[in-house]
């Protein structure tokens, strides 16, 4: 399976509406060929059932790994996604080893032959059950008891139809879950179960790796309806190294305690609290670039900065993404903010933006702009951004992960920035 590789994805962040004067380092540099252990450790390069190819290009700003895995061939820009893509092949083969387990298949047919009371009342009363639904996400179901019906009838007669032609238990389960749907699922408390499932993997509920999902929802869907406890293990293991969302994806833990309506509730609510305004917080919900962890992450990498003005500016600027690679820089950018002020690092006063990249000024007038790339060479789009005119004589700090070409950072520092490298931000 494949994710769309884009090039480039950080220059529209970075280009943003400048206005550039000469640098005054000229010669300018482009992408460059790196191998994938000059930006990994050596214990993520190989695992049970992956393999980073060694190659990796970059584009001036982000490395584009491609990862060989027993469940094809996976595509992911910068470190952060790469080693989430890592946790999730790890995940898809936990999923896969418990789908042919004597458990997994227990599950299968007593879903289809004594289904728990939640999923035998979406056919028999499904208004009733309706009714049962929390009150957050009680707006979604104004009209949905006769679909919820026959969307589970349709599992009964595929199910019906697998067992005639003698299915595998596997296909029968991937049927059932795709057949009841996303709301009957909610109803019955799937959706709980999926986040359970997630959790002990480690891995975003909200993944857009649609292997992952379609693994997820046949395990879990199996082990719920069959009203069988599941555990896959608290975490996936790789070459000896623990992998877990906290540490390597940087999901909040209670992604796993809310669910989807449930999130977006909370996070409207925290916005509003924040002056955000209505119009803002209803397109910043509805960005289909925008997942519910992205979502999730750049709310409460907000909140670590309760006293900061401007934090507004945050969701118009996740407003304009367009694709997923936008969303994800984003998310890491103002995630390194966050984690400055939580460490006590820096105070800021006031967020900006500068072109289309986040930043934040401290209360002595420092400007610090993040920068989660991997591999910055000095081009014609670096040095314009460096060169703006337009922000006086502050004190400029390039707060960036990854490495800067030597060019780079002279050509940085020769216009009057800092450069500051740190790691990676977690959370």
């Amino acid at each position: 399976m494949k994710t769309p590789l884009i090039f480039p994805l950080v220059s529209a962040f970075v280009i943003g509406h400048i206005s550039a004067q000469p640098a005054a380092v000229t010669v300018f540099e482009q992408g460059v060929l790196l191998r994938a252990a000059d930006l990994l450790p050596a214990d993520l390069l190989h695992g049970p059932s992956h393999r980073v190819r060694d190659q990796v290009v970059t584009d001036g700003f982000m490395a584009h790994f491609e990862i060989d895995s027993d469940f094809g061939i996976f595509e992911a820009s910068g470190v952060p996604q790469v080693r989430q893509r890592i946790v999730e092949i790890e995940a898809i083969r936990k999923l896969v080893e418990t789908s042919k387990s004597d458990l997994f298949a227990e599950g299968v047919k007593r879903s289809l032959e004594q289904p728990i009371d939640a999923v035998k009342n979406i056919v028999h009363d499904p208004v009733n059950s309706v009714k049962q639904v929390p009150k957050t996400v009680g707006h979604f179901f104004s009209k949905v008891g006769s679909s919820i019906s026959r969307g589970a009838q349709k599992v009964e007669r595929r199910a019906d139809e697998a067992k005639e032609n003698q299915t595998d238990a596997g296909t029968v389960a991937a049927q059932a879950g795709k057949g009841v749907g996303n709301t009957a699922k909610n109803v019955a408390g799937f959706d709980k179960a999926k986040l359970d499932t997630a959790r002990q993997l480690g891995v975003d509920p909200y993944s857009d790796n649609v292997r992952l999902q379609e693994e997820m929802d046949k395990v879990t869907w199996a082990f719920f309806a069959g009203g069988l406890p599941l555990r896959v293990g608290a975490a996936v293991m790789s070459a000896g190294v623990t992998l877990t969302a906290t540490n390597m994806v940087g999901i909040p833990d209670d992604t796993y305690a809310l669910t989807q309506s449930e999130l977006a509730l909370r996070d409207e609510k925290s916005l509003t609290a924040m002056k955000v305004t209505a119009e803002d917080i209803k397109e910043f919900q509805l960005n289909a670039s925008l997942s519910t962890t992205r979502r999730h992450r750049i709310v409460t990498s907000l909140e670590a900065m309760p006293k900061t003005a401007g934090r507004g500016l945050m969701i118009r600027l996740a407003n304009s993404c367009e694709n997923a690679e936008q969303a994800d820089f984003l998310v890491s950018a103002i995630a390194i903010l966050a984690e400055r002020q939580r460490s006590g690092a820096a105070d800021y006063a006031a967020v900006k933006i500068i072109g289309r990249l986040p930043g934040a000024s401290t209360a002595s007038g420092t400007l610090e702009v993040p920068a989660p790339v991997d591999h910055v060479t000095w081009t014609e789009q670096v040095a314009g951004f460096a060169n703006r005119d337009d922000l006086g004589a502050t004190t400029k700090v390039l707060v960036h992960t990854g490495i800067l070409s030597p060019a780079a950072k002279a050509g940085i520092a020769s216009v009057g920035w800092t450069p500051m490298g740190i790691a990676y931000p977690t959370k």
